[in-house]
């Protein structure tokens, strides 16, 4: 049995395992199951190194949304019990990086590589590239689920106004931080795994310590990119019958911020794909 066949079984086993603990919890739904194992499956076989940032990801952003659920069911007009995600923001937050995971794994065979652009630039920019995308995934969730409940009120990104709480592009000081501590998170992940999984020159390998940092810049950007285009192509508005602020306008809405252009899952496809790219781009002059 080759490694492929033996990262292919060891995801496929692991992937089932939190599915079904994670149908349980109400992490998720059914549908987002037939769309996570195969993302896993695919991650793992392009590295170790990435198949624990799905799972640093799943895992963290699954807890933060579980902290202070009460006080969201009072506010977030689209609260789920235990987050409850499925096929569509999986997809969102993970279908980007599993294209990159699966050119890597056809590029480099399964084998974790190093971030160094003597050996490959190309290979250093995806993999960059797949940080920059779980950084700013998981700094938007830590984010938006720890900003929502802090005892700040959130002020529109785009005018620095004041806005209640659920609002698309509202940022608190206490949301930022959160966004880049769980980008540093993904970071040091990433670092930690990589010293275990990959084969570098003592040179390189310091140098990989530089992840941590790019990968909290990363968070941090990819949070203040969302909120960006939340403010701006993402409505927002309070409805007075249900008092809560809504995603959709009708005749009790009244309107706060943004346009019907996004969904949710629309500004997180484009503030990753966005973040992806720079953090990418950095790696590629960085290393």
């Amino acid at each position: 049995m080759d490694s492929f066949q033996i990262r292919f079984l060891v995801s496929l086993v692991i992937s089932v395992l939190i599915a079904i603990r994670s149908v349980k919890r109400k992490s998720v739904d059914f549908s987002a199951v037939f769309v996570g194992i195969p993302v896993f499956v695919a991650h793992m076989i392009a590295g170790y190194r990435f198949a624990i940032l799905v799972l640093v990801f799943f895992f963290s952003s699954s807890k933060v949304t579980r902290v202070g659920e009460e006080k969201k069911r009072s506010i977030d007009a689209e609260f789920k019990e235990g987050g409850q995600r499925n096929w569509k923001q999986v997809l969102a937050n993970s279908g980007i990086a599993t294209v990159l995971a699966i050119i890597i794994a056809f590029i480099a065979g399964g084998e974790d590589r190093c971030l160094d652009t003597s050996n490959s630039k190309l290979i250093t920019g995806l993999i960059g590239g797949i940080v920059g995308h779980y950084a700013c995934a998981n700094g938007d969730t830590w984010s938006s689920e720890l900003g929502i409940i802090s005892n700040s009120q959130p002020r529109l990104i785009t005018t620095f106004k004041k806005v209640r709480k659920g609002t698309n592009g509202g940022v608190t000081i206490s949301g930022l931080v959160a966004a880049g501590a769980a980008g540093c998170a993904i970071g040091l992940a990433f670092v930690i795994v990589g010293f275990v999984t990959t084969n570098c020159e003592a040179h390189v390998a310091r140098k990989q310590m530089l992840m941590i940092p790019l990968a909290t810049l990363s968070g941090l950007l990819g949070s203040l990119i969302d909120s960006v285009l939340g403010a701006t192509l993402q409505y927002s508005g309070y409805c007075n019958l249900r008092k809560k602020v809504v995603g959709k306008a009708g005749p009790t809405v009244v309107k706060i911020s943004g346009r019907e252009i996004l969904d949710n899952n629309g500004v997180n496809v484009a503030s990753i794909l966005l973040t992806t790219i720079l953090t990418g781009i950095l790696c590629a002059y960085i290393f």
